[in-house]
């Protein structure tokens, strides 16, 4: 085998194992019923303090997500 296919077996066998974890790590996950509370999570904010869904409890809340290359900080 030359050096450049072995370079790309090697390659295609990293991939490969690490798509493999990334499926076999994934969680199901589970429809939330409308008009039932969400499930409470904890997350940080842009400040690094820990923010509690909880704690808006019977306010309106607004949950937007994007992805790591569009993080403002």
């Amino acid at each position: 085998m030359t050096i450049q296919k072995r370079a790309m077996t090697g390659l295609l066998l990293s991939m490969l194992l690490a798509g493999g974890i990334g499926v076999t790590d994934a969680r199901v996950a589970t429809a939330l019923e409308i008009g039932k509370p969400a499930p409470d999570f904890t997350l940080p904010s842009t400040t690094g303090e820990k923010i509690t869904l909880s704690q808006y409890r019977g306010k309106l809340v607004l949950i937007e997500v994007y992805g790591a290359a569009f993080s403002p900080v």
